[in-house]
C-alpha cells in the first residue's frame, strides 16, 4: 500500500477514492495551516476561522469524487475555501483583513522597537486600504502578493481567465498605492 505522504495531493485524492478514506487525513495536514493562513485574511476571530475551516474540509471531502484529478488540487481547495469565506463574512456582514506580521516580513534577531512599530502601522494602513478597495481587486491581490499564488492558480479559484486576473491585480495594486499615497497626505 503506497505511503500518503510520498504521494502528490492528486495521487492521494485517488487513494482516498479507491483504497483507504484514511488518506484523506494527509490532505487535512498539508492544507490546514495554508488555509487557516488565508482564511485569517477574511476572517478575525480565531473560533469562526476554525469553524469555517472544518466546513472546507467536509464539504471538500463530500465534493471528492466531483474533483478532476487531472488538474491540480491546490486551487480547488482554495476555491472552496474562498466560497466559505466569502458566505460567512456575508453571513455575518463583516468585513476584515488581517495580515501577519510575518506577511510584512520576519523580525531579526535584533529587534528594534521603532521598526516594529512602524512595521504595526504598515499593516493597519494596508489592511485599512484593503478593505476600500472592491472586492473583485482585493481577492486577487490578497491571494497574489499575500497567498503567493500565480495568475493560473488565482483563476482557477476564482474562476476568470489569467489575463483578467493579471489586470485585476495590477489595477489594484494601483488602487492601493493611490489609496497609501492618500493617506500619507491625509495624516500629516
Amino acid at each position: 500500500m503506497p505511503v500518503p505522504e510520498n504521494l502528490t495531493d492528486e495521487q492521494l485524492i485517488v487513494g482516498v477514492r479507491e483504497i483507504d478514506k484514511e488518506f484523506y487525513s494527509e490532505i487535512i495536514r498539508r492544507y490546514q495551516t495554508k488555509l487557516s493562513h488565508y482564511l485569517r485574511k477574511f476572517i478575525k476571530s480565531g473560533d469562526e476561522l476554525e469553524d469555517v475551516l472544518q466546513d472546507v474540509f467536509i464539504k471538500a471531502y463530500r465534493n471528492l469524487y466531483d474533483f478532476d484529478v487531472g488538474k491540480k488540487f491546490s486551487p480547488w481547495i482554495y476555491r472552496i475555501a474562498h466560497n466559505e469565506a466569502l458566505n460567512h463574512v456575508k453571513k455575518y456582514r463583516r468585513e476584515s483583513v488581517s495580515l501577519d506580521d510575518q506577511e510584512l516580513e520576519i523580525f531579526d534577531e535584533g529587534f528594534d522597537i521603532k521598526e516594529t512599530v512602524d512595521r504595526t502601522i504598515a499593516r493597519e494602513r494596508i489592511e485599512s486600504a484593503l478593505l476600500k478597495i472592491k472586492d473583485r481587486y482585493r481577492e486577487p491581490i490578497i491571494l497574489y502578493f499575500f497567498e503567493q499564488k500565480t495568475y493560473e492558480e488565482i483563476g482557477d479559484i476564482l474562476r476568470l481567465p489569467r489575463n483578467t486576473v493579471g489586470t485585476l491585480v495590477s489595477r489594484g495594486k494601483k488602487l492601493l498605492k493611490q489609496l497609501l499615497a492618500t493617506e500619507k497626505y491625509d495624516r500629516k
